[in-house]
C-alpha cells in the first residue's frame, strides 16, 4: 500500500496533466517517461524516482519542492522538525527534507538533502530555466556537474549557480554526502 505523500504526488501529478488537457502519450513525449510508467506512478502504483520526478517536473516547468508543495494543502510560517516533509528515492539512496515552511506566495526553499555513497543523479533538464541554487556541502564529497562543468565539493563549500541545463550528482564510492539546497526564485 503506497505511502501518504506517494498518493498525494500521484493525485497531483494526475491534475496537472488534466488541467493541461495532456494525453499520457503527450506527457511521455515531453518528458521522455514511458507510458506505462507515468500511468502506474499518476495510479500510485508505484513511487516516482528522482529522475523521473525531475524529468515530470521539467515537463511541467516546476521544481520538485513546488511539486512537493502542490501537494501538501496549508501554509503554516513554523515547521516543527518532526513535521517537515520527507521525501526518499531508496533506489538513488537520496532523502530530501523540506526545511523551509511551503507556500506558494513565496520565491525561496531550503532544502536539506542527502544522497549514500556511489550515488548518481541526473537531470536532463531544469525544471525552471535560470532557476537560482546555492548548495551548501555539510559533509562528505560531492561532484556537481552544471552545465558540462564539475565541480568538486568538500565539507564547507559553497556552490552558487543558475540551471539552464543537464545537472549531475555524484558521491564518492566510500562517501555520502549531507548538504542544504536553497532555490531562489522558485
Amino acid at each position: 500500500m503506497p505511502d501518504n505523500l506517494t498518493r498525494k504526488i500521484a493525485e497531483r501529478l494526475k491534475n496537472l496533466r488534466n488541467d493541461r488537457g495532456w494525453s499520457l502519450d503527450r506527457l511521455s513525449t515531453l518528458s521522455g517517461v514511458s507510458r506505462a510508467t507515468l500511468s502506474r506512478i499518476e495510479n500510485a502504483d508505484v513511487s516516482a524516482t528522482t529522475e523521473v520526478l525531475g524529468k515530470l517536473c521539467s515537463a511541467y516547468s516546476l521544481t520538485l519542492s513546488r511539486l512537493l508543495l502542490m501537494a501538501e494543502e496549508n501554509f503554516n510560517p513554523i515547521v516543527r522538525q518532526n513535521s517537515q516533509e520527507v521525501w526518499t528515492d531508496p533506489d538513488a539512496g537520496f532523502i530530501r527534507r523540506t526545511l523551509s515552511p511551503p507556500t506558494r506566495q513565496l520565491k525561496a526553499e531550503v532544502l536539506e538533502c542527502e544522497l549514500k555513497a556511489s550515488a548518481r543523479i541526473t537531470y536532463d533538464n531544469p525544471s525552471i530555466h535560470g532557476l537560482e541554487h546555492h548548495l551548501m556541502l555539510l559533509s562528505g564529497y560531492l561532484e556537481v556537474t552544471v552545465d558540462g562543468t564539475t565541480h568538486h565539493l568538500r565539507k564547507g563549500d559553497c556552490l552558487r549557480y543558475q540551471l539552464f541545463g543537464a545537472t549531475e550528482f555524484r558521491t564518492a564510492n566510500d562517501k555520502a554526502a549531507k548538504y542544504i539546497l536553497v532555490l531562489v526564485g522558485a
